[in-house]
């Protein structure tokens, strides 16, 4: 097996080789170390590391939580945090970019090494799953043309769902669930990407949560609607309500 390569970001030259020895010691390869943000993300599309180890307090304009977001942008590049400060701001600054980690200094290296070996494996499942949405994503737009029905992974098959079967798409965090009648299937995606796919003719988006079918509406009472069949009320964002109002007939 290959080894893991790491970028290592922090601006205190002698925490920073402390840091590339115990990750020498435990069997990482070291591709690059930067004391800045702006560094950081040149290192991050040249070297391309497995993982990147990010300070979050650096000298500069630019903080690790900033370079983090920049390198997130561009790359799947999983993100460590390394820090002294346990506060509650900056806690909350960090999780925003979503790190695969958060080890504080001082630090031992078994605690090192775990949370390096858990954001790789974690990543790598993400990555996965990533695949099989391409894979199916390839396999919807393969269907020129057809816009009756479109095929969605459940217990590890793809199967077909047309679209009059269903009612509203959801959003979840990273994923978007389809929710029929009498049942919900959950996929990896955005709600961006599965609106372009489903089109706009017999679907709209209606909250920035919420996709549902035209002719699946049963009640429209602002801010909310239900539709047929299902105890469901789904909320009407202000932005999303002229645009509903034009689609609908009104007597």
């Amino acid at each position: 097996m290959s080894k893991i390569n790491v970028l290592v970001v922090e601006d205190e030259s002698i925490v920073s080789k402390d840091i590339q020895h115990s990750l020498k010691k435990l069997g990482y390869n070291v591709v690059g170390a930067s004391a800045t943000g702006e560094m950081a993300i040149e290192l991050a599309g040249s070297e391309n590391p497995d993982i990147v180890l990010m300070d979050i307090m650096l000298k500069g304009e630019m903080n690790g939580i900033e370079a983090a977001d920049k390198i997130k942008e561009k790359h799947a590049i999983p993100i460590i945090f390394l820090t002294a400060y346990a506060d509650e701001s900056t806690l909350s600054k960090a999780k925003i970019t979503q790190p695969y980690g958060y080890i504080l200094k001082p630090f031992k290296e078994i605690d090192l090494h775990t949370t390096i070996e858990m954001a790789i494996y974690k990543h790598g499942k993400e990555q996965e799953i990533v695949k099989e949405r391409d894979l199916l994503y390839s396999i919807i737009e393969s269907k020129e043309g057809n816009k009756d029905f479109i095929f969605v992974k459940s217990n590890s098959k793809l199967v077909k769902l047309r679209n009059n079967e269903i009612y509203y798409i959801e959003a979840l965090k990273d994923y978007v669930v389809i929710h029929t009648e009498n049942t919900r299937y959950t996929i990896h995606s955005t709600m961006k990407d599965i609106e372009a796919k489903m089109g706009s003719e017999q679907f709209l988006r209606i909250h920035r949560s919420y996709i549902v079918r035209l002719d699946k509406i049963a009640t429209i009472e602002y801010p909310n609607l239900t539709l047929e069949n299902i105890e469901k009320v789904v909320p009407i964002g202000g932005s999303y309500r002229d645009e509903l109002t034009k689609r609908i007939k009104q007597v």
